[in-house]
């Protein structure tokens, strides 16, 4: 006998124990900066373009965030998602480009640098225009180095280079094209109506910049003393009574609204005083007042002989056409002395909330303004940029701001002059209700009539738009719901509902652009906005809903903004007609000074040269206003996606979060349908928010901040991304600390996987492979859950659910291979024979799982994956991210090999189940010393005792049981088997591949 029959010896140098440098501590926040580093050495990005130049292409284009301060959680969130999305399509075999950009102009960033003035008590308006865009252009450009460095150090694999920017004189001139587009279809108009305004700001706001908090108003009511009534002659003398929670828009009331059906009520005080109100609201008033309205039927017998006039005690709302009231301070004459008009408001005024009747002011109010300007009552721009009344109105001229709590409270100006004119029923500081604000500079906002320039919704372009065929849109139009809001007092409106929501707003058809031409049958923009959402693919598809009901309700798009940063509109207004120019030669020449100078050379520019020979600068006024931050970001997919690949190219996705449908998906549907007639996206995804581990959103005040950058510098971006991958991301997702260590223990098991497959592979070749016909039944079973697995991953990469590809993933690594997989054949690959066929078609299988599984985590774990895969194949000129999707060996007739192995597989989680306690109660140490009796065979004794890792295998009656073995235990594969002589010995297999 050789050495087999010394039952001293230490059998462990015959062992084939896994081997690896590959570390078990992952390390990743001091190792990714240096992958980071190998791939940009190499050019990882720009060889995937070369090597997939021929390959099908999918466009993912990136929305732009804002350049201003260091990434968020959201950013995080956003980001990593779109990087999942383009390295599982690079994976699958296609050309995924991903071009990061970034939005330079607007509000965001021009507040930053006015900050920088006002902390130096220094004017920004007292600034030449050209140097002020100057500091902003450099402020936006700090920003983008410190988050492009940022986000690539999330692993975010792009362009990096050559991203685009809003602010790119290129781009500042293409975003001057596509509004120069609209101008010359007829597709712009410029109205005074009532616009969202800042007055801290100095500018109008679009919808996607304002946000709305909890706020506490005053509240008021309001006597107008009724001077006509032809059709009910005893309300002359009454007081009509109006509620309103914004008293500063009683300085510029120009008339009453009622409801037609309304039923009003003639109340009168103990002091004989005729109120006119809702009869339903007399209760509330009550209240708000404190004063005890009597009716006809309970006055007092010395006050009913002054009332002797009255016929009936209730007044239908229809009686109120044509009657007049004077304003409360008609006794400063000019404007005040004018009588305010009642009007029929029957599609916005209720008995909800309030009086029943609302008083108008054109300047402060959608609903009043298209009431008013339907009775010939302009709008008197009352109330200037910043807040204040102007200088000469009568009533608190150069007072204000409006929006100062003080200047609009019970004991301010406007409450004591109206008390001391008598009118003022009721005050109070108390009426609590949701406000909108502006996103940037956090103050309340104000509806304000300005001159603006305004996309139409309902007005057809005077020629076709190129895209897909709408006909069918021509034939037979859509029917667009156009929503009242419900109003309960003063001029403000919507500012004065309990939870406004912009996306609800919508307003009557704008009067009709000065531009002549027009034609009738062509497709309106919200037609062909919705016909295209129709026609796009939206994930969730409940988003297409949300975004649908958006564009059906919205108002005309404001276009214009009073500021410096930013895209100028530019137009020339005749000074006579008040038309704009519409001249292809002048458009050229503005395209090209734009694109020479950027846009800071319409600010700078020689007008006579820009208009040209044909034009007379004195008859022409060039715009000031610039363009809407969202229509730059709108046209985007004009100077990235058809810029770079091609006119009439579309993305093939928009990824961005839940708020865009009112922002960014939304402004980009509208300028592509406005040009092109189609969306400029094929598919749009929409992820949730990253909120706090109990659920709130994300606030510095809070102290609940998540860092993404310290998670990185604590853990590694390959965390932060498996977090990501993991996330229902379809809803809103929480992260706290809690979660980071559930995601970490994911990775670690993850990372294990990996180690131990590199250890198990060491020094496997080609040579010693096994054609997968010649492999046992268990290998063949796992090959079959790989290709199920494949398949599955597939399925989510082309329905966006990463959540489900980690998931699956992970399982698989965790359930199939390390806990069962592995699990059994360690013995195999520690003990057998180096050339045993089971032996090697175990290798052969860990080798295939291994070019599959690392490229199916590589978009997620792109750093640890990029690890993996240079720790067996060390290449300094290579890439993991080169792959492809694994090719797996076909496995013909493995279903009913599947079947039965999950059988097994359940029975052996049965035997475990068994084994526990008495491990736990230290009869056995391991499941190699267990008698196992099973009441059925899946498969022979010999089989199931290596699938248990047991000593022996009975077949037996009822449940499954379990005792310790009296076999004894092998030197070198310790399992305790029958065909051992004593402890120490080697058991046949292992006598058999030491002899060898």
């Amino acid at each position: 006998m050789n050495d087999a029959s010394d039952t001293k010896r230490d059998w462990r140098d015959t062992v084939f124990l896994p081997k690896t440098d590959f570390p078990m501590k992952a390390g990743l926040a001091a190792k990714e900066p240096a992958i980071l580093e190998r791939w940009a050495r190499i050019g990882v990005y720009e060889r995937l373009r070369e090597q997939r130049a021929e390959a099908e292409r999918f466009l993912l284009h990136d929305g732009p965030p804002y350049a201003n301060g260091d990434l968020h959680m959201g950013h995080a969130l956003n980001k990593i998602l779109k990087d999942l999305v383009t390295r599982s399509q690079s994976l699958l075999g296609k050309n995924a480009p991903y071009v990061p950009g970034w939005d330079c102009h607007g509000l965001p960033i021009e507040w930053k640098v006015e900050e920088a003035y006002r902390k130096k008590k220094l004017n920004k308006d007292e600034v030449d225009p050209v140097q002020f865009r100057a500091e902003c252009r450099a402020y936006a450009s700090k920003w983008v180095d410190v988050q492009r460095e940022q986000f690539k150090r999330l692993g975010i694999m792009g362009d990096w280079d050559d991203p685009y920017l809003t602010m790119k004189f290129e781009s500042e001139a293409i975003i001057a094209g596509e509004l120069l587009k609209f101008a010359e279809s007829g597709q712009l108009y410029r109205g005074a109506k009532p616009v969202m305004w800042s007055p801290v700001e100095k500018t109008a706001l679009a919808e996607a910049e304002v946000e709305y908090e909890d706020i506490v108003s005053t509240q008021i009511d309001v006597a107008f003393e009724i001077t006509e009534a032809p059709n009910a002659p005893e309300l002359v003398g009454a007081h009509a009574v109006i509620w309103t929670t914004t008293p500063w828009t009683i300085p510029v009331n120009q008339a009453l609204a009622y409801g037609a059906d309304v039923h009003y009520h003639l109340f009168f005080d103990e002091h004989g005083r005729k109120f006119l109100l809702a009869f339903d609201l007399k209760e509330a008033f009550e209240r708000r007042t404190g004063l005890a309205l009597r009716t006809l039927e309970n006055v007092s017998p010395d006050l009913l002989e002054n009332l002797r006039d009255i016929v009936d005690r209730q007044i239908p709302g229809s009686l109120l056409a044509g009657a007049r009231a004077q304003h409360p301070m008609h006794h400063l004459g000019g404007f005040f002395a004018k009588p305010r008009p009642f009007l029929d408001g029957s599609h916005f005024v209720t008995t909800d909330a309030g009086t029943g009747i609302v008083h108008m002011a054109p300047d402060h109010g959608e609903d009043d303004f298209w009431l008013c300007r339907a009775a010939g009552i302009d709008p008197v721009f009352a109330v200037e940029g910043d807040g204040k009344y102007r200088d000469d109105w009568a009533w608190l001229g150069g007072q204000g701001s409006v929006i100062n709590k003080k200047f609009v409270a019970s004991d301010g100006p406007i409450c004591t002059d109206l008390r001391e004119a008598g009118a003022l029923l009721a005050a109070s500081d108390d009426f609590e209700h949701s406000y909108p604000h502006s996103w940037r500079s956090k103050a309340k906002i104000i509806y304000r009539c300005t001159p603006q320039w305004f996309i139409p919704m309902d007005q057809p372009a005077n020629g076709d738009r190129p895209g897909d065929d709408h006909s069918g849109l021509i034939a037979e139009r859509s029917e667009v719901w156009s929503p009242s809001r419900l109003r309960e007092g003063s001029g403000e409106g919507l500012l004065e509902q309990q939870a406004p929501k912009l996306e609800d707003r919508a307003s009557d058809p704008p009067p009709a652009p000065p531009a002549s031409g027009r034609g009738d049958n062509g497709p309106t923009l919200r037609e062909l906005a919705l016909d295209a959402i129709a026609r796009t693919r939206w994930v969730p598809e409940r988003a297409k809903n949300r975004i649908r009901a958006m564009v059906e309700g919205r108002p005309d798009w404001v276009i214009s903004r009073q500021r410096a940063w930013g895209v100028p509109i530019p137009l020339y207004v005749h000074r006579r007609t008040g038309d704009y120019l519409r001249d292809e030669g002048v458009n050229a020449r503005i395209i090209e000074a734009f694109r020479n100078g950027g846009a800071d050379a319409w600010f700078a520019a020689d007008h006579q040269v820009l208009l040209g020979p044909d034009y007379d600068l004195a008859d022409y006024a060039p715009v000031t206003d610039i363009l809407d931050v969202w229509f730059d970001s709108g046209s985007t997919h004009a100077f990235v996606i058809e810029q770079r690949y091609g006119e009439g190219v579309r993305a093939d996705l928009y990824l961005e979060g839940s708020d865009q449908h009112r922002g960014w998906f939304q402004s980009s549907l509208l300028e592509s349908a406005g040009t092109r007639g189609r969306a400029p996206y094929t598919s749009v995804l929409t992820h949730g928010f990253a909120l706090d581990r109990n659920g709130r959103k994300m606030s510095k005040s809070l102290g609940n901040v998540v860092d993404p950058l310290k998670i990185i510098d604590q853990s590694g971006a390959d965390i932060l991304r498996l977090w990501v991958a993991s996330t229902d991301y379809f809803e809103d997702v929480r992260i706290g600390d809690e979660v980071l260590k559930g995601t970490s223990d994911a990775y670690r098991k993850l990372r294990n996987t990996f180690r131990y497959m590199l250890g198990a592979l060491d020094g496997f070749t080609d040579d010693e492979k096994i054609g997968v016909d010649r492999m046992p039944e268990l290998e063949r079973y796992i090959l079959h859950k790989l290709g199920t697995l494949d398949v599955e991953l597939r399925n989510t990469i082309e329905n966006y659910q990463f959540h489900r590809y980690s998931r699956a993933l992970i399982e698989f690594m965790n359930e199939d291979l390390s806990a069962f997989f592995f699990d059994i054949r360690k013995d195999c690959l520690y003990c057998d024979a180096a050339d045993d066929p089971k032996r090697r078609a175990y290798r052969t299988v860990l080798d295939t799982l291994f070019h599959a599984l690392v490229r199916y985590a590589a978009p997620i774990l792109c750093f640890t994956a990029e690890e993996v895969w240079q720790a067996r194949f060390p290449s300094e000129d290579d890439s993991v991210h080169f792959l492809t999707w694994p090719e797996l060996p076909p496995l013909p007739g493995d279903d009913a090999i599947s079947t039965n192995w999950e059988s097994v597989r359940s029975l052996r989680e049965r035997v475990t189940e068994a084994i526990e306690p008495l491990r736990r109660e230290k009869v056995i140490r391991s499941s190699n010393e267990a008698e196992v009796t099973v009441p059925e065979m899946p498969l022979p004794a010999d089989h199931l005792q290596e699938i248990f890792i047991s000593s022996t295998v009975h077949r037996g009656e009822g449940e499954v049981t379990v005792e310790r073995t009296d076999n004894h235990k092998c030197g070198r594969c310790w399992r305790c088997l029958p065909d051992v002589s004593e402890d120490g010995a080697l058991c046949g297999r292992c006598e058999r591949v030491i002899n060898r």
